[in-house]
């Protein structure tokens, strides 16, 4: 997948919806962050996997995670959202859910199959119907 960066003017939206408090070190540039998480949270990768371009790979999951406890994240998203305007995207979910390989049908996979009741009114093919027994031991 290809490297994600926040357009300057994208940037400039967010600015605002940042926490502006430094406390101790100063903070890396949060666009570069910002971006890193963007991409990770985009791919669907491990934080592990993030390009070295986006900076040290424990920031970018310390600052995902210590914004997420704070509702930062939250806030920017509603935020965005409230400032209207048509959707540049639309997304469809694609949550799904693991099966188990032969989950959809079983032996011979999915064919058509008759009702239970069809089943009922005929015997089964395995097992003898009761003329031909007596038709046999009249015989012997």
């Amino acid at each position: 997948m290809s490297e994600f960066w926040l357009s300057e003017e994208q940037f400039e939206r967010l600015r605002p919806l940042l926490p502006n408090k430094i406390r101790g070190v100063a903070r890396v540039d949060d666009r570069r962050v910002i971006s890193g998480i963007i991409h990770v949270v985009k791919s669907g990768g491990r934080w592990v996997d993030a390009p070295a371009c986006y900076g040290p790979r424990k920031t970018l999951y310390n600052r995902f995670e210590r914004w997420a406890a704070k509702g930062i994240w939250q806030e920017m998203f509603v935020t965005l959202a409230a400032a209207g305007g048509p959707p540049v995207e639309v997304l469809i979910d694609s949550t799904h859910m693991k099966a188990h390989r032969s989950a959809g049908g079983g032996k011979g996979g999915r064919s058509s199959r008759r009702s239970g009741s069809a089943e009922v009114a005929e015997t089964a093919s395995s097992t003898r119907s009761p003329t031909a027994k007596v038709a046999r031991s009249a015989s012997c």
